[in-house]
C-alpha cells in the first residue's frame, strides 16, 4: 500500500526486454534506499513493482506482461521521468489517501491552463471508471494522490498546486499525454457492498443507498 505522496522524481536508466515482459532499472534521485530490501515494493508512476536488485541510487524491477497491457510502461524510454514512492509503514503519515499501486486504466491529458498560481488539468477517463470518481473525492494519477474538482461526461478536472507539479512528472504533461489512473479504494468497496447478494436466497446487503442516506453519507 502507498499514500500517493511522491518521495522522489526518478528516471528510467535501462530497459531490458524479456520475452513478453521486461526489466526496468530506475535511477532513484533523492529516494532513500538505505532501508530497501529485495522483494520490497516501490510504486513507479503508480504501478507497484517488486525490487529484484538495487544499488545506492537505483533499483531494478520486473514488469509483467499483464502490467504492460494495462499501463503505458511499454512506451517508456531511457530518461523517462517517473514518480517514486516506497510502500507505507505503520509510522508513515497518510498525507494523501490509501493507494494500492494497481492501475485501473489509462487516461489522457485533454487540456490544461493556469488558474491563479495553480494549474487546471482535464483528464479523459474510461467510461467504466467514471462511476468511481466523485467531485471532491480522491483519485491517483501516475501515483500522485489528487483531489477531483470537477466532472465531465467523459473526463474529470484536477487543480494542481505548483509544488506538486515541480516535484512530480506532472511538469512534463502535454495535451495527449497518457496517465495511469487508480480510483479510490473506498469507492470500489462501497460498490461491492451495495451490489453483493448473500447466500442462495439472493438476499441483498443491508448497506444500500437508503442506509447511506439515513446515516448522512448521501445527500
Amino acid at each position: 500500500m502507498f499514500t500517493g505522496i511522491i518521495e522522489s522524481l526518478g528516471k528510467v536508466e535501462h530497459i531490458v526486454p524479456k520475452s513478453k515482459d521486461l526489466i526496468l532499472t530506475i535511477e532513484t534521485g533523492v529516494l532513500d534506499l538505505s532501508d530497501v530490501k529485495l522483494g520490497d515494493s516501490i510504486a513507479v508512476n503508480g504501478v507497484c513493482l517488486t525490487v529484484v536488485s538495487f544499488g545506492a541510487k537505483s533499483f531494478s524491477a520486473d514488469v509483467s506482461a499483464e502490467s504492460l497491457v494495462h499501463t503505458d510502461m511499454m512506451n517508456y524510454q531511457r530518461g523517462t521521468l517517473v514518480n517514486l514512492e516506497k510502500a507505507l509503514t505503520l509510522n508513515t503519515r497518510l498525507g494523501g489517501h490509501l493507494v494500492s499501486g494497481h492501475v485501473d486504466g489509462l487516461g489522457e491529458v485533454l487540456d490544461f491552463y493556469q488558474e491563479g498560481r495553480a494549474w487546471r488539468y482535464e483528464i479523459s477517463c474510461p467510461q467504466e471508471l467514471l462511476k468511481y470518481i466523485a467531485n471532491k473525492g480522491s483519485v491517483t494519477i501516475d501515483g500522485v494522490s489528487l483531489t477531483v474538482t470537477g466532472l465531465g461526461a467523459e473526463s474529470f478536472i484536477l487543480n494542481i498546486v505548483p509544488h506538486t507539479i515541480a516535484e512530480t512528472r506532472i511538469q512534463t504533461y502535454a495535451i495527449g499525454h497518457k496517465v495511469h489512473i487508480e480510483v479510490d479504494l473506498m469507492a470500489r468497496y462501497a460498490e461491492r457492498l451495495l451490489t453483493f447478494s448473500a447466500g442462495s436466497n439472493n438476499q441483498k446487503s443491508a448497506l444500500d443507498q437508503s442506509f447511506l442516506a439515513e446515516h448522512g453519507y448521501l445527500k
